[in-house]
């Protein structure tokens, strides 16, 4: 099945991948269902929302935390001070129930992504995707970036918490051995994300750095009632946005305080497809719409005195004013020094016939419908 998101990268158009991450476990809580079935729940509401794909983590807290690592979220909200403990509480999922979950979304018309954090996921997640997700905690695990660029597929690489050089090294990796699509995802590793701390222009720095790879933007921000940041994002030069997906924003724990919800997911996309009509195509051409004022509001040569039959044309005889239904003004040279084919009052648009063996180029003639 061929990759929405790469087509649409292809095609120069938005994506927004809603990440469920492991929001489905306490969903399921809540709603007194199983995680599959709220996981599956979640990828519908995505579908019916509009996002391009939904993303999952992949992972076992036995290989992705020391037992002695320390929290580094907003601890109000989640209160576990343990990675391992934290990572441990949803960590149920193995290749099984992903497959299905690949064969749900199959189904529901989305494209299925996890981001796998050891070997074992990145290899059976291998016959589930056409896109592979790095994350920004494993942009300095050298090994594991090449580990999965070898599988030869296109790469989304989140890079925060990173410095150029960090980023440089793990772009050459991947390019040591992988030549698909690379999009580079801007983030900031604090959850949420202090709008003041977005530092949304290093979305314009990494297109100017990295101008062979695409750029996103994996955001970490709460959402806001109009999608400035997502907008701002875009309009500097993020092609794919990734954001956290929950039902239900206040639940505490883990990845729903900082989530967009289904309604923000439509707004969202709402918001791009406004600033694609107002960003329009860019063409250095004149619309169809503007040729009325282009003809009327633009200027012609006109007498600025009565000019006789025969007299010499100086250029203290014109002066310029609307409508452009005559001479241009970009014409004057070819007007002054020839003489008056006829007698002109004052205030007269010229006319080319008004003017003895006055020649005018080609393009001219044509936009005069000579």
């Amino acid at each position: 099945m061929e990759s929405d998101i790469i087509k649409r990268l292809h095609e120069g158009s938005f994506s927004l991948i809603a990440e469920i991450g492991v929001n489905y476990y306490d969903i399921a809580k809540k709603m007194g269902i199983s995680d599959m079935e709220a996981a599956k729940l979640m990828v519908r509401e995505a579908k019916a929302a509009g996002v391009t794909a939904v993303k999952f983590q992949t992972y076992r807290a036995e290989t992705l935390a020391a037992k002695e690592s320390p929290s580094y979220w907003d601890l109000s909200e989640e209160p576990t001070t343990s990675q391992y403990e934290l990572f441990k509480k949803f960590d149920s999922f193995g290749e099984k129930e992903y497959r299905q979950l690949k064969e749900y979304c199959d189904v529901a018309g989305i494209e299925f992504l996890s981001t796998a954090f050891d070997v074992e996921s990145a290899d059976y997640l291998d016959d589930l995707m056409n896109v592979y997700k790095i994350s920004s905690s494993d942009l300095s695990n050298i090994p594991f970036i090449e580990y999965q660029a070898k599988k030869d597929k296109p790469i989304l690489l989140s890079v925060g918490a990173s410095n150029l050089e960090e980023i440089e090294k793990a772009v050459d990796t991947i390019r040591s051995v992988n030549d698909r699509e690379l999009v580079l995802l801007h983030c900031v590793l604090e959850y949420p994300t202090p709008l003041e701390h977005a530092n949304l222009l290093k979305i314009r720095t990494l297109c100017e750095q990295f101008p062979d790879c695409y750029i996103g933007y994996s955001d970490h921000t709460k959402p806001t009632e109009d999608a400035d940041v997502i907008k701002t994002a875009y309009n500097l030069g993020a092609v794919l946005v990734e954001k956290h997906f929950t039902l239900d924003k206040t639940l505490k724990g883990n990845d729903h305080y900082h989530a967009m919800d289904p309604k923000d997911a439509k707004m969202i996309i709402k918001a791009i497809e406004r600033m694609d009509m107002l960003r329009g195509s860019g063409d250095l051409v004149s619309l169809e719409t503007e040729e009325a004022a282009r003809n009327n509001a633009r200027r012609s040569l006109v007498s600025a005195v009565d000019i006789k039959k025969g007299d010499l044309i100086t250029a203290g005889m014109l002066t310029f004013k609307r409508p452009a239904s005559g001479i241009s003004p970009a014409d004057i040279e070819t007007v002054i020094g020839h003489e008056a084919a006829c007698d002109i009052p004052e205030d007269t648009v010229l006319q080319r016939n008004m003017i003895e063996a006055m020649e005018l180029p080609d393009d001219k003639e044509e936009e005069n419908g000579e």
